[in-house]
């Protein structure tokens, strides 16, 4: 008999993700797992079971003091897990909608001082107290909407000593949200303007000194790199991403956003664990990534915030053989805290079937991160789930502000900020 310290009953369905490949590529991108009329069992952090709801009382005993949860007629999926952030940051940039608004494109706006810059300057005065408690509070909104794991970036300090501050605070804010938080090194998010007469000089420190500091002192699981004109272009990238590689951090990319640089076929190249962005990508690199089984992490309100005139290529992708991941790029850049809208973007905007996306914001949004053990309700996985106040998965991405009504972490509910 399986035991149970909490159970959430009265579903019209689990989506489990529990059954089919990972990650999952075409077809398989819509299996799903689901179990109608369903009930979930848990067990201290970890699911111990999810069957039909008439199963239940036979194949489950609930320990004393067992928390029963009803689920009202609704969905349960596992937590969601958002594989693309630069949400540890300071400030804002509501400022420049007026010039995103005249045309102004995100490099000149960088060139000029502002954008990603404006956050580096303000990032960089503000004290760790301040790091702190506006980015958990940021965690606090996104846990609230269904996410459970989130990867964070630094990359807005742009100083050895800086970035190292920045990946520090990463276990902090885990504790303090009680979130799985992986971390991600992105020194090469752009040279910094005290350093632009000699960018290779910065290249050169991230490679000898940076690099070598973060996988000494473990506080990073991943080596970003924008790969973009003006940025960092494909050589710098791949030295500064093979070297990381040599260091045990696996490599992500931001590929192709604003024109095709080369970044995706980088990435295939590489073996990355995701190329991300995607949005001037060629088909014969859709394709390389395909053939590699690299996660293209697909950010769909990317685009929009930027004014671009490019709609998310998330249906190419799949069609493709990528598998196809899906993100906030929560930033200064694209406010976006809620993967529920994620999910709605990606269906109207890039033609995702609501279980496609549902996917790519669970499973394959872990295999991104290099998880197994997240992005699934199954027995002895971590226990993170969310229950929507929707029937049927066919629902998901239909509304744009859809919010759980619980959602459970390891277990325990998080409640909203």
């Amino acid at each position: 008999m399986i035991r149970a310290s909490l159970v959430v009953r009265g579903l019209a369905e689990a989506a489990t993700l529990a059954r089919g490949p990972v990650p999952r590529t075409g077809a398989a991108m819509a299996e799903l797992g689901s179990i109608p009329d369903a009930a979930i069992a848990i067990d201290g952090p970890r699911f111990a079971w999810a069957g039909p709801a008439r199963r239940l009382r036979a194949e489950v005993r609930l320990r004393p003091g067992a928390v029963v949860v009803e689920g009202n007629g609704g969905l349960a999926v596992p937590g969601f897990v958002d594989p693309h952030t630069h949400v540890l940051f300071a400030g804002d940039r509501a400022g420049e909608l007026a010039l995103k608004a005249a045309g102004a494109s995100y490099t000149e706006i960088a060139r000029g001082g502002g954008g990603l810059y404006a956050t580096v300057r303000a990032t960089r005065r503000a004290s760790a107290g301040e790091l702190l408690r506006a980015t958990a509070a940021r965690l606090g909104r996104m846990a609230a909407l269904g996410t459970t794991t989130v990867e964070v970036k630094s990359g807005y300090a742009l100083t050895h000593a800086g970035e190292l501050r920045l990946l520090a605070l990463v276990p902090r804010l885990a504790r303090r949200t009680g979130l799985r938080l992986v971390a991600t090194y992105l020194g090469a998010h752009a040279v910094p303007p005290e350093r632009a007469a000699a960018p290779r000089s910065y290249v050169r420190e991230i490679v000898a000194r940076t690099l070598p500091a973060v996988a000494r002192q473990g506080v990073a699981r991943f080596c970003d790199v924008f790969c973009e004109p003006g940025f960092f272009g494909p050589a710098d990238a791949e030295r500064i991403l093979r070297a990381g590689q040599a260091l045990g951090l696996a490599a992500k990319i931001h590929a192709d956003e604003f024109v095709p640089s080369g970044g995706a076929r980088l990435a295939a190249r590489l073996g990355a664990a995701s190329a991300d962005h995607l949005l001037t990508t060629p088909a014969a690199d859709r394709r390389r990534l395909g053939a590699a089984g690299v996660p293209g992490v697909v950010l769909p309100w990317t685009a929009f915030a930027s004014s671009a005139a490019r709609r998310s290529p998330a249906r190419e992708l799949v069609d493709a053989g990528v598998p196809v991941a899906l993100g906030t790029d929560c930033s200064p850049a694209t406010w976006v805290e809620g993967m529920p809208g994620v999910l709605a973007a990606a269906v109207h905007g890039g033609r995702l079937s609501p279980a496609e996306a549902l996917t790519a914001a669970t499973v394959n949004a872990a295999a991104a991160l290099r998880l197994t053990d997240a992005g699934t309700i199954a027995p002895g996985r971590p226990a993170d789930l969310a229950v929507f106040p929707v029937r049927s998965t066919g629902e998901l991405g239909y509304r744009f502000d859809l919010r759980p009504e619980v959602v459970f972490r390891q277990g325990k509910p998080i409640s909203p900020p």
